[in-house]
């Protein structure tokens, strides 16, 4: 007789069944749906959609500065050891760069077996860039790699929260953390304070959250009014190429990686995550998902602490689909406008892409002004080539947030795996119950 699984406390009704009509993802879902067709069938209509988005996002992003901050101290404070919180912090860092690296190679052995910019023949003298192109090349001449090692003290303890500077708030959060633990019991009231707040802001990301379909609606409108989908054909191959790319690396390399030494299946941590991967794809940018993930990979079973400190620095040093994107359009770009690149010189890319995909970490629209910093800094490939793409980067910043946020999910539980005991029969039982 096959005995039964017994799930975790706190899991027991993990699998219960709820009408769709009132699951988070179903209603994201629908509401993308409907997006599309009204931003489709009505331009105008999906335009003034506009604030409906921009106004939940920023709802969002209100709360991602304290959730990051407690986590993280509650994180560093709740280690036996500080030594603990330092190998995790290397660790984390060293995989951050090889899946950077792994996901920079998967872009460019990709546009170059189909190479779909060739035949394109443009002129980069011929290529005017607009106005809002133009804003986002000069802050990719202005960002340098090494800025955000610059930026990381802010210029006081709040203003890294009223500008929303991930790094900084992560760099004080690490600082008070240390500083919590080396005063020994007289902090620990405080220690006992950050956790009361953090359930409190969570209740409030959990209001919020019931807004995540009319945002979702809203962004999606805007996208598809003001940008058509005329504009999906027009560069339909290199968006294809994207998508399949990242589809290969998600399913190959992170999965690889998850089954190989995590012993989990990235399909099932897939399903698992739908409702944060359904409001990723509704919102264009992972940080709306921030905190679900946090919970979720908390209720797998990985060391709170290790996910606290993990998950949030990630966010802005492990951008594997802003990578997969820098080195396809780089290349993409050199194709179109017949610019050659050897071998030594695609290595050579290779090298400043490592940095450049750093230097836009934790600035609005990362990608594309790494894109711009790249184009900038290389000088062989034409900075007004980034016109080719401007058009399409809308539809492809949904699939960079997606694998972003899935590239986040498997690296924290290879960190979790490797710092800490992961328990995986909890998180085999949760994932199984969720997947039935």
């Amino acid at each position: 007789m096959r005995q039964a699984v017994r799930m975790p406390p706190g899991v027991e009704h993990v699998g219960e069944v709820t009408p769709w009509y009132r699951q988070l993802y179903a209603q994201v879902l629908v509401a993308v749906v409907f997006g599309i067709v009204v931003g489709w069938r009505w331009p105008e209509v999906g335009r003034a959609m506009e604030p409906v988005g921009t106004t939940f996002l920023a709802a969002m992003k209100m709360l991602i500065g304290p959730i990051v901050f407690l986590t993280v101290v509650g994180g560093i404070a709740g280690v036996a050891d500080l030594r603990t919180v330092g190998k995790t912090g290397v660790r984390a860092l060293a995989y951050f760069q090889a899946g950077t690296l792994a996901a920079l190679l998967t872009g460019l052995v990709a546009v170059n077996v189909f190479r779909v910019g060739e035949g394109v023949h443009a002129d980069p003298s011929e290529l005017a860039a607009s106005e809002t192109a133009q804003r986002y090349v000069d802050g990719g001449e202005s960002q340098r790699w090494w800025e955000f090692l610059a930026g990381l003290v802010p210029e006081s303890f709040f203003g890294a929260f009223v500008d929303g500077n991930i790094l900084q708030v992560i760099f004080l959060a690490v600082l008070f953390g240390i500083a919590l633990k080396a005063v020994g019991p007289v902090g620990e009231p405080l220690v006992d304070g950050v956790r009361r707040l953090t359930e409190v802001v969570f209740k409030v990301l959990a209001l919020v959250l019931r807004a995540a379909p009319l945002g979702a609606f809203g962004a999606m409108a805007y996208a598809i009014g003001q940008f058509g989908l005329g504009t999906l054909a027009s560069l339909g191959s290199l968006i294809a190429l994207f998508y399949a790319t990242s589809a290969v690396f998600i399913v190959v390399i992170l999965g690889g990686v998850l089954a190989l030494y995590v012993r989990l299946n990235i399909f099932r941590l897939l399903r698992y995550l739908r409702e944060e991967l359904l409001l990723v794809l509704g919102t264009s940018s992972s940080e709306p998902a921030l905190p679900g993930l946090m919970r979720k990979l908390t209720l797998l079973g990985a060391d709170r602490g290790v996910i606290g400190l993990v998950v949030p620095t990630g966010y802005s040093f492990n951008l594997d689909g802003a990578a997969i994107y820098l080195s396809l359009a780089t290349v993409y770009i050199a194709q179109a406008t017949d610019t050659p690149l050897s071998l030594t010189d695609q290595l050579g890319l290779l090298a400043v892409m490592l940095l450049t995909s750093k230097g836009a970490a934790g600035v609005a629209g990362a990608g594309f002004i790494a894109l711009a910093a790249t184009l900038s800094t290389l000088g062989t490939v034409p900075a007004a080539g980034i016109m080719l793409v401007f058009g399409i980067d809308k539809f492809m910043s949904e699939c960079r947030a997606l694998v972003n946020f899935t590239g986040n999910a498997v690296a924290a539980l290879v960190i979790a795996r490797a710092t800490a005991p992961l328990d995986l029969g909890r998180a085999r039982a949760v994932l199984h119950e969720r997947a039935s």
